[in-house]
């Protein structure tokens, strides 16, 4: 399945902090740095239907974690890219997905304390329309919609671990759903929360040697 990215000029922040340290097969110790992703466009609203739903293009943004940045649409069906995003919807390079090698699953817990990928997991893979390695829809996966102040918030303690594209791991935390990385206020106009919505702020740890440990 092949998903298009429109051609957009992303401003990221990007930040880092020391997440943990480890040994590396070489005995060396090795430092895993957590980077934060912001106001990434995830099928920004471009017009409102005459029922007044907004709709965007329909297309996935594509991010590749191993080297942190969006890529193009030219290779959306490659293992370039590891995870994408359209509203908020998330896949990973994998059956629908993608031809990748990827997949994942949302863990329970915080962020900080997600060392390594449980042993009793299960790396899921997408089976678009009807389930997603990420789970979709309000309080099932990493987020919740509130009808009456219409906000989408991320649900603390909710990870996501990601399988790459080439197989590696990686973890990820949706931090906001707004631009500017703030939740609007319920009192905000819908004009506004329809204008700012789907811009991501996240944050992930990617591990590069090719063990599920963060």
């Amino acid at each position: 399945m092949k998903h298009l990215v429109k051609g957009v000029v992303v401003i990221m922040l990007m930040g880092a902090f020391v997440a943990c340290s480890k040994k590396d097969s070489n005995g060396d110790t090795q430092v895993l740095a957590a980077v934060t992703v912001n106001d990434l466009p995830a099928d920004t609203i471009i017009g409102v239907s005459p029922n007044g739903q907004p709709y965007g293009s329909g297309r996935f943004t594509l991010y590749s974690l191993e080297r942190n940045q969006v890529v193009s649409n030219v290779d959306s069906n490659t293992n370039k890219w590891d995870i994408g995003f359209r509203g908020t919807t998330v896949i990973t390079n994998s059956g629908t997905g993608g031809p990748g090698m990827g997949g994942g699953f949302v863990f329970v817990g915080t962020f900080d304390n997600l060392k390594s990928v449980p042993t009793d997991s299960t790396i899921r893979v997408d089976a678009a329309p009807s389930a997603y390695a990420i789970t979709n829809g309000s309080n099932r996966g990493w987020y919740v919609y509130n009808p009456t102040a219409n906000l989408v918030t991320p649900i603390p303690g909710r990870v996501l671990v990601i399988r790459t594209g080439t197989g590696k791991f990686a973890k990820v935390e949706i931090l906001n759903y707004y631009r500017g990385g703030v939740t609007l206020p319920a009192s905000a106009s819908d004009d506004e929360k329809t204008r700012k919505q789907r811009f991501y702020t996240f944050r992930f740890v990617y591990q590069s040697n090719g063990s599920k440990n963060f």
